[in-house]
């Protein structure tokens, strides 16, 4: 009889430590790293609609469990102030998911576009440190066209908008030849020019409804991004 207890004892624990390890391995949290400026912080929209938060939001409704993401990102940044940033957080860890969209700040202050490429090749390559050294797990955001929102009234819309596609073609150059991907989200940026609702109420800045159609469109590279091991 005591023996039997013994071996019932030995087989209930070997099904509670199995149980509990299968629970870890579904409740495993992965985590997302978004580097940016005020696009990735959410300029004048609320928390819950940045795109960072949404796309958390999205992967997590799929049942691929995500952390809060960490954000580093600030109103105004360019590529140097971002590198900059990024040295100040002292970051320590990898994550399973980094996204990196940096340039705007770079062609509004009027700088030149060698001096991007530098910078922002050294940011992806940061990104990808970040990422394990996976760059399967980064993906990058193109820059959007901020000549078609209000606040652009009265400025070369055509120069602007010339701008920003050399600036989005240098920077999708440096991440496919770093093997990351490169979606391109400009083109929605620019359905604000005909649909107020996209763009957020400082006449500048995309709406919460415009960052979720950019979520829409990489949703599924994300998965997979935290998917690759």
């Amino acid at each position: 009889m005591k023996k039997i207890f013994i071996i019932l004892l030995s087989t209930l624990f070997m099904t509670t430590t199995c149980s509990n390890e299968t629970s870890k391995k579904e409740t495993k949290k992965n985590t997302y790293l978004a580097l940016g400026d005020s696009y990735t912080i959410g300029e004048s929209v609320p928390e819950k609609d940045r795109f960072p938060i949404q796309i958390a939001d999205a992967l997590n409704a799929q049942g691929i469990t995500v952390k809060n993401p960490e954000i580093v990102a600030t109103t105004g940044w360019t590529t140097d102030e971002l590198a900059a940033g990024i040295e100040k957080a002292a970051l320590d860890t990898t994550y399973d998911l980094v996204t990196l969209l940096i340039g705007v700040n770079n062609q509004y202050r009027g700088r030149t576009l060698d001096n991007y490429r530098e910078e922002y090749k050294s940011l992806l390559e940061q990104a990808i440190w970040f990422a394990g050294g996976h760059p399967e797990k980064v993906i990058v955001l193109s820059i959007p066209d901020w000549g078609v929102m209000p606040f652009a009234e009265g400025r070369d819309r055509g120069k602007i908008a010339r701008e920003i596609e050399s600036y989005n073609s240098a920077c999708k150059e440096i991440t496919e030849a770093g093997g990351v991907k490169f979606i391109d989200i400009t083109p929605i940026s620019r359905k604000a020019r005909n649909d107020s609702t996209l763009v957020a109420e400082d006449g500048l800045h995309p709406s919460g409804k415009m960052y979720g159609k950019w979520v829409e469109i990489f949703l599924d590279d994300a998965k997979q991004a935290i998917k690759h091991h």
